[in-house]
């Protein structure tokens, strides 16, 4: 949780050459949006810094859907279990995130009331405070929260505050079970996930 410890992977990865097929087109659909290469970015450093043991774990524990044919026209979309944890939207040619979270990680007394949200602390994850946003989706202790622009999103993946919340969070919908939406696994998409390299080709420099 604290990032201290990186937990021994798998040395490789395994594949599914029917769902690599059957997702390639989405794939290329995405590579021509003005937006790509900020997902790409962004996707990148969710599967280093708040996927455990990501290779290890790959479609049965967490997937990554390609443009979901689902309500909100996503860009890209990470489950676990039967749980959505995150997605990307366009927004104008940017980009603008929805991560969900334990409410009780933002709030001021570590409780689950949605009066007593940190909106201060929110504000200051963030490049400014209007690139911040929250709801309050259905289940206890679950808490949204949206992020706009690819900046914003970074300094936000960069708070550890915020990594541990969403690595909490992430770990406790993988440890319920087998992920229920392992048939919409986009394999290429992973790969950008899981890259072991610094920088993907093209990607964007990100700078707090």
């Amino acid at each position: 949780m604290q990032g201290k410890t990186i937990l021994r992977d798998a040395d490789e990865r395994a594949d599914f050459p029917e769902l690599r097929l059957k997702y390639v087109a989405r794939f290329e659909k995405l590579l021509r949006r003005p937006q790509a290469q900020e997902v790409l970015e962004i996707l990148r450093r969710y599967g280093r810094d708040c996927l455990p043991i990501p290779r290890r774990t790959e479609r049965h524990y967490w997937s990554v859907s390609c443009l979901p044919s689902t309500p909100g026209k996503a860009l890209v979309r990470v489950n676990a279990s039967w749980m959505e944890l995150f997605a990307l939207y366009a927004d104008g040619e940017g980009i603008r995130a929805k991560f969900l979270v334990h409410l009780s990680d933002f709030t001021r007394d570590h409780s689950a009331g949605q009066g007593e949200v940190d909106e201060s602390f929110l504000e200051r994850c963030v490049a400014t405070p209007e690139d911040v946003g929250h709801f309050f989706p259905r289940g206890e202790d679950i808490f949204g929260i949206k992020v706009r622009g690819f900046r914003s999103i970074g300094k936000f993946l960069a708070t550890s505050r915020v990594l541990r919340a969403i690595r909490a969070f992430n770990l406790t919908h993988m440890n319920r079970g087998r992920n229920a939406y392992q048939a919409s696994h986009c394999c290429s998409l992973a790969d950008c996930m899981l890259e072991e390299k610094g920088t993907l080709p093209g990607s964007v420099p990100f700078s707090p």
